[in-house]
């Protein structure tokens, strides 16, 4: 529950940071601290599983005497608590902060459910195994979504491409815009959980219709991909074509 609750605080700075104005330091912003909430949570949580995992060793090779009478109250109470906050959690926004905070509540959630099991199986035969192996069980599911999480919060701090966004998908869709002959530079990265930014080059064939395309494609960015915040440079396309046959003539008309 200590666990849970530093978690929790931390969740609740993190947001608070990312709700900040930007300013002349941090024109972005401080939405990365929600990444970084995200990270130190899940490196949480997999302490957090080393220390059970370690206790349940030691329960199983030092039986203590239990009372699953006790036990059974105790993770009842905790149960009601732990499912409220997650019913909280979960009406709230959906991003990966709040993600890393649910975890924890949901593994503390586990957690109860598994010492209700243990009290009651306790209580009834006396069997003390069974509470050091259901935490081997609650520990295993948290390590996998714990991973999971981690993964994230790096990948973001890393700038790299959102999962749910594929580029080739997104430079295609681009180029499909009239006006547009092709797409390059095309960079897609996060400053935040709900926040992503991209920056492309668009070779156009009609710089005087820029106006025009530069607006069709924020319309497809933000209708299509959830992405309200791009930078698109045009390049004339007869640029290209010279640029592309620049080798060309210099092999031709190089000396004889």
């Amino acid at each position: 529950m200590v666990n849970d609750a530093a978690a929790l605080a931390l969740a609740a700075v993190a947001a608070w940071l990312a709700r900040r104005p930007a300013s002349a330091r941090h024109s972005y912003g401080f939405g990365r601290a929600e990444f970084l909430a995200a990270l130190a949570n899940s490196l949480g949580l997999l302490v957090l599983v080393i220390w059970i995992a370690a206790s349940a060793v030691q329960r199983l090779r030092d039986p203590q005497p239990v009372v699953g009478e006790a036990v059974s109250l105790a993770a009842a109470a905790g149960l009601g608590i732990n499912i409220l906050v997650a019913w909280l959690l979960g009406r709230g926004e959906k991003n990966l902060n709040v993600h890393a905070a649910l975890l924890h509540v949901l593994g503390d959630l586990l957690g109860s459910v598994a010492a209700l099991l243990s009290g009651i199986v306790i209580a009834f035969t006396g069997w003390t195994p069974i509470d050091p192996l259901l935490s081997f069980g609650i520990g295993a599911l948290i390590v996998v979504s714990s991973l999971r999480l981690l993964r994230e919060a790096l990948h973001g701090l890393m700038e790299g491409t959102p999962f749910d966004l594929a580029p080739e998908e997104v430079g295609r869709a681009l180029a499909t815009v009239p006006g547009v002959a092709s797409v390059h530079d095309l960079h897609i990265w996060s400053v935040a959980p709900e926040r992503t930014l991209l920056t492309a080059h668009l070779v156009v064939r009609e710089l005087r219709q820029w106006e025009t395309v530069l607006d069709a494609c924020h319309a497809l960015l933000i209708e299509r991909f959830d992405i309200h915040h791009a930078t698109l440079q045009p390049e004339p396309e007869t640029r290209t074509v010279r640029w592309l046959e620049a080798p060309h003539r210099q092999r031709r008309d190089g000396p004889r």
